[in-house]
């Protein structure tokens, strides 16, 4: 039988908690392989252990795994009893498929009471090694690392290390809700969320009726790529047309920007109460647009209560867009469309507003029938991954 051996790191960190946050990876574990044939998932000392039906299976199951958040690292791995003769049969029937010139051994004991140190078991391997293969040792850049773990009644060996997203399982930490435009920055700001632990609800407003369809698609799109890491999502879609079209009429052109977020924030305030999240999620970077200065997202906070996180306020348009292609968003997110955000934009909006002026803006806008309205035409999708589960 052929094992993933998935290691976690900041999760070993956590102490008492620990077995939440374990128990939390298991279930993301599942969930991310439910269509594949992987058999019992079990809790070992400081990792997990999947039993794979095959090994032909192991290329796409390691592939499903090193994408969960809080995984470190897994391994296609083979098990062993808990003797230097096993060891050393399983180490030839592992290595006979491999061609190396050089190599090294490094053995990890989580279990203190086998009666060989985790150097001793090095030199012990290594000289077997050396016996059946014709090779040499290297410590320092091997072409091959034959791995070790010594556990309290097996061992496991495997010769390769597939790193993880690292964070922490998807879950551990509370629902948000993430404002997503189809643009490049929002995703992102997700994804680092759902690496924090956090299960994120997608919120859109789109410019119905006065745009098209098109960058509501590119959400989905986009909403769709991102269940990948959370395995189950919910998308609101919210009409944003008309309300945009009350503010053009009733507000002075400068601070149009500003009341179109004010009011998406309470909007998003209202259906995350709904959604039982704790937090909204934006994808705004300081400075990056009019409306992202200091002074500007003071204005667009202040009018809500709830807590906003901003995971991106410190990072570049060229950071955001590098990590939007490592986790796929960016082609998505560049393709031509219609955002709401490009609606009904003055020319020239203003970029140090006051809370007095945002204030005295405001009091032309029926605020209260404005929300209420948004939320009663918000409609809500779901999406899972894999579609079968």
């Amino acid at each position: 039988m052929t094992f993933l051996l998935v290691h976690y790191h900041e999760i070993a960190l956590k102490a008492r908690n620990r077995p939440l946050f374990v128990n939390r990876l298991v279930h993301n574990l599942k969930r991310a392989t439910a269509d594949l044939p992987v058999g019992r998932i079990r809790k070992l000392t400081g990792r997990v252990l999947l039993e794979l039906g095959d090994e032909r299976s192991a290329g796409l199951v390691t592939d499903r795994i090193r994408q969960v958040f809080g995984v470190a690292n897994c391994s296609v791995a083979h098990r062993s009893a808990l003797s230097l003769d096993a060891l050393q049969e399983t180490a030839e029937r592992v290595l006979t498929r491999r061609s190396f010139q050089t190599f090294r051994v490094t053995a990890r004991r989580a279990y203190k009471a086998f009666p060989l140190t985790s150097q001793q078991l090095n030199e012990a391997l290594g000289t077997f090694v050396l016996r059946r293969f014709p090779t040499r040792v290297d410590l320092k850049n091997p072409e091959l690392t034959l791995f070790i773990e010594i556990l309290p009644t097996e061992a496991f060996l495997y010769l390769e290390k597939v790193p993880g997203p690292g964070g922490l399982p998807v879950g551990v930490a509370g629902r948000v809700l993430a404002l997503i435009s189809g643009g490049i920055d929002s995703p992102v700001a997700a994804y680092r969320m759902m690496r924090r632990g956090c299960l994120v609800s997608f919120l859109h407003f789109h410019g119905a009726p006065f745009l098209d369809r098109r960058t509501q698609e590119k959400v989905r799109e986009i909403v769709r790529l991102l269940t990948r890491f959370q395995y189950t999502s919910r998308l609101t879609l919210v009409p944003f047309g008309e309300v945009q079209q009350e503010v053009v009429v009733n507000a002075p052109a400068p601070y149009r920007v500003l009341l179109y977020r004010r009011l998406m924030a309470r909007i998003a305030e209202h259906l995350a109460g709904l959604e039982g999240a704790k937090a909204l999620v934006t994808g705004e970077s300081l400075g990056q647009v009019a409306s992202q200065t200091l002074e500007n997202l003071t204005v667009i906070e202040e009018a809500v209560r709830l807590l906003v996180l901003r995971p991106l306020i410190g990072m570049d348009k060229e950071e955001i867009s590098a990590q939007a292609r490592e986790i796929g968003t960016y082609e998505i997110s560049i393709q031509p469309d219609q955002d709401c955000c490009t609606l009904f934009v003055p020319r020239h909006p203003a970029t140090r507003a006051t809370l007095e002026e945002i204030g005295r803006a405001e009091l032309t806008l029926d605020i209260d029938r404005l929300v209420k309205m948004s939320v009663e035409r918000a409609e809500h999708e779901e999406c899972a991954f894999p579609e079968a589960s």
